[in-house]
């Protein structure tokens, strides 16, 4: 299935298509299989750590829930789980039911995993998680370790029955053929995840392509594609090729549930929100002359490093994490 024929099976189930909601002017989409309804865009839990002032993540998050955007990233890891507590603190005084909230976590062992998941809850101020994701699934062993006897897989399980848990999925940044591997492994298993997070950018699509070679499998089993790295944390827009909001409205073109942009100030939430509600799906003709302009540049992939290099890969450097 290529790109276009993923377009068109998503669109053909209804889950590709927005209902606008409210008078916000945000767009939604269903949460693959789910009937859970979802912003186009989401918010970017690693970015909300970086202010300096806690205050600031807080006013960030409440700001974006009350324009609709629903959609709240994070993980157990961000900023020493200070992330998860600024958003914990914002999602106080009745902001929680606005929000479809999502972390993940680190651990490879039952153990790990049941006690990230129930730190998670606590920073949170949360009784439940909408979405809870195995972090980083970069390496190609990390499929067997979710599965193992005493893995992540028995904790989520045993959470999920508590009402911890609502939904399961896993991410990861490196390379295709981990997530692809994840699939199989997990369909051999008989277990299908909710929802996949993955890069999804202008850059993308030419280079150790996830939209190529995992997202037709996504939506082939309805499972809800969460893209990250619109603008690879800045990084896309130093080639000089393209600006913000063509990187945002190529991402959300795609057969997406939401896609998560970092948003460290008022100043790149406004924009993010703008783009969102002004977006129309890419035409075909579009689309190929905006990525006819980041071919040559993406080819090495420079301007992607979370795939070439080792600096986005917190586990790797602190191996602790994952138990």
């Amino acid at each position: 299935m290529n790109r276009r024929d993923a377009l068109g099976a998503l669109a053909s189930t209804g889950v590709l298509a927005y209902i606008p909601e409210g008078a916000n002017g945000m767009k939604y989409r269903k949460f693959g299989r789910a009937d859970d309804k979802v912003s186009i865009i989401g918010l970017g839990g690693h970015h909300i750590g970086r202010p300096q002032d806690p205050n600031e993540g807080i006013r960030i998050i409440r700001s974006a829930l009350d324009r609709g955007m629903n959609f709240l990233d994070n993980c157990w890891d961000y900023h020493n789980g200070e992330s998860e507590r600024r958003m914990g603190n914002a999602l106080r005084d009745g902001y929680r039911q606005k929000a479809f909230l999502m972390t993940k976590f680190d651990g490879r062992t039952k153990t790990s995993t049941a006690q990230q998941i129930d730190e998670s809850l606590r920073r949170l101020q949360t009784d439940h998680l909408d979405l809870i994701q195995y972090h980083e699934n970069i390496r190609m062993e990390d499929p067997d370790r979710f599965f193992a006897p005493e893995g992540p897989l028995e904790a989520l399980l045993v959470a999920k029955k508590a009402g911890k848990i609502r939904y399961i999925g896993f991410t990861g940044h490196k390379d295709p053929a981990v997530h692809l591997r994840m699939l199989e492994v997990a369909m051999a298993q008989g277990f299908q995840f909710d929802a996949c997070q993955m890069p999804l950018n202008v850059m993308d699509a030419h280079f150790r392509s996830f939209g190529h070679q995992v997202l037709p499998s996504l939506v082939k089993q309805g499972i809800a594609v969460l893209g990250m790295k619109p603008l690879g944390d800045g990084n896309v827009l130093k080639s000089g090729k393209v600006t913000a909001a063509e990187c945002l409205q190529y991402a959300m073109s795609l057969p997406t549930s939401v896609v998560i942009t970092g948003c460290e100030s008022m100043q790149r939430l406004d924009q993010a929100i703008e783009i969102a509600n002004a977006f129309r799906p890419m035409t075909p003709t579009e689309t190929t002359a905006l990525l006819s302009k980041t071919k040559e540049v993406a080819l090495s992939g420079k301007f992607e490093p979370f795939k070439t290099t080792a600096t986005f890969d917190g586990t790797a450097q602190n191996p602790h994490w994952m138990g």
